[in-house]
């Protein structure tokens, strides 16, 4: 079956405003650039917003997910880690988007829990704190565990580095983080690869993601590859 879309733009036309998307990246690294890059421009045709977003990071201010927040597409967001983006800081305070902090292991575990059919597990990351108010409590081991439940969403972006016209994606080093869990924890997964191949093109025993989980692949138009700068305070 071939899934090839012509655009990222035409990938994305038939996401409604409300939708929860799942949107691959650690950091800023092996993000759906492209993908992001058309939902900002459905935002501008038709209003694209009331967006749910899971994702790790939150991109940065004017680039990767920052630029929707910018555009009033995300209503919530579910992460780990937001700390390089000052405009998400000032809507939170401000009470204009609800955002969900989650331990960076449990989060995975709980994408992955969506994809397995798995709907709750056991973990012990934020026992005794925060995290852990109205939630399911047991010991094991004598040990505190949490209740944590599945995440899924309507829709997942996700990066790889090949893909063929059937859908089977393999990733390349850092890239390969929160991508392969999100494409099997959605009812639609869309790929974005930098090189698309013909089937039989690629070695099976690299194959990260079958095709069984994707729907719609396309061959991104331009990448940008930035990092995240560090900085450091002056002695």
């Amino acid at each position: 079956m071939n899934k090839v879309v012509p655009s990222a733009e035409a990938a994305v036309a038939d996401i409604p405003s409300g939708a929860t998307i799942m949107l691959g990246g650690f950091g800023l690294c092996g993000i759906p650039e492209n993908l992001i890059h058309a939902l900002v421009l459905e935002n501008r045709r038709r209003g694209l917003t009331g967006l749910h977003t899971i994702s790790n990071n939150m991109g940065v201010d004017g680039f990767g997910m920052g630029v929707m927040l910018e555009a009033g597409m995300i209503a919530s967001h579910t992460g780990s880690y937001v700390g390089e983006n000052k405009l998400l800081e000032e809507k939170v305070i401000k009470g204009e988007l609800d955002l969900r902090l989650i331990p960076q292991g449990t989060l995975a575990e709980r994408i992955r829990a969506g994809g397995a059919g798995i709907p709750a597990f056991f973990t012990p990351a934020g026992a005794g704190t925060l995290v852990a108010e109205g939630k399911e409590t047991r010991d094991f081991d004598g040990r505190p565990y949490l209740l944590e439940s599945w995440l899924r969403a309507d829709f997942a972006l996700v990066k790889a580095w090949k893909g063929d016209r059937t859908g089977n994606l393999i990733y390349r080093k850092t890239a390969r983080n929160f991508n392969p869990m999100m494409a099997t924890a959605a009812r639609i997964t869309i790929a974005e690869v930098e090189e698309l191949v013909e089937p039989g093109a690629l070695d099976p025993e690299a194959i990260v993601t079958p095709g069984v989980y994707v729907q719609r692949i396309l061959k991104g138009a331009h990448y940008e590859k930035r990092i995240e700068r560090r900085t450091v305070r002056a002695v």
